[in-house]
């Protein structure tokens, strides 16, 4: 029978392996191994993969039977000796892949020329917070703290909300005062100064 990888599960997983599979800074074993996946569903067999990635055809059929059982996951090393990542490759692309998708709270212009967005209790603009949630809502246990980290270190640019009582401007912090309840008095205006004798 011969040995294939089974199809995505979803067009986020697919996404995932075809990013990670041409990744430069990912490490080079989940790079290799979804280098296996994705040639094999373009139609390669065992021994092209092997010769391709000058490995053994062992090895290929190991991540790729790893990654029929259990998917991205599967691709990942398990147990060994020292601690295990707690975040995985996988889970890392996934949170980085939130960042390109509309948020799902935007209210978004439709074909009838009204506005609605998808959830409207979800985030309006992806921040550090939002991004933290809807990683969980997928089943990632990350913190805030990490999610920074992860899309610092993939030099992913995201937009933050900016709201109006934020400004560069140096002369801002005058400006963003609430009026007062009554408004103060103009001051009465100098008198011109006539000329004098003296003056002369």
């Amino acid at each position: 029978m011969v040995l294939r990888a089974r199809l995505g599960r979803d067009e986020g997983e697919r996404a995932v392996v075809h990013r990670l599979a041409a990744a430069r800074k990912a490490p080079k074993f989940v790079v290799e191994r979804c280098r296996m996946v994705e040639l094999s569903w373009d139609g390669w067999l065992v021994p092209q993969i092997a010769d391709e990635l000058r490995c053994s055809q062992k090895t290929v059929r190991r991540w790729l039977h790893r990654f029929n059982r259990s998917g991205l996951e599967g691709l990942e090393d398990l147990g060994g000796q020292g601690r295990k990542r707690r975040i995985t490759e996988a889970e890392r692309s996934r949170i980085i892949a939130l960042v390109k998708l509309t948020p799902p709270g935007r209210l978004e212009v439709q074909p009838s020329n009204e506005m609605w967005a998808a959830v409207e209790s979800g985030p309006s603009e992806w921040t550090l917070d939002t991004l933290a949630t809807a990683a969980r809502d997928l089943g990632i246990e990350v913190s805030r703290s990490q999610v920074r980290r992860i899309l610092l270190a993939e030099g992913v640019r995201w937009r933050r909300t900016r709201s109006w009582t934020r400004s560069r401007d140096a002369d801002f912090e005058g400006k963003g005062h609430g009026s007062s309840s009554s408004t103060p008095a103009r001051p009465p205006a100098r008198p011109s100064s006539a000329p004098t004798s003296s003056a002369r």
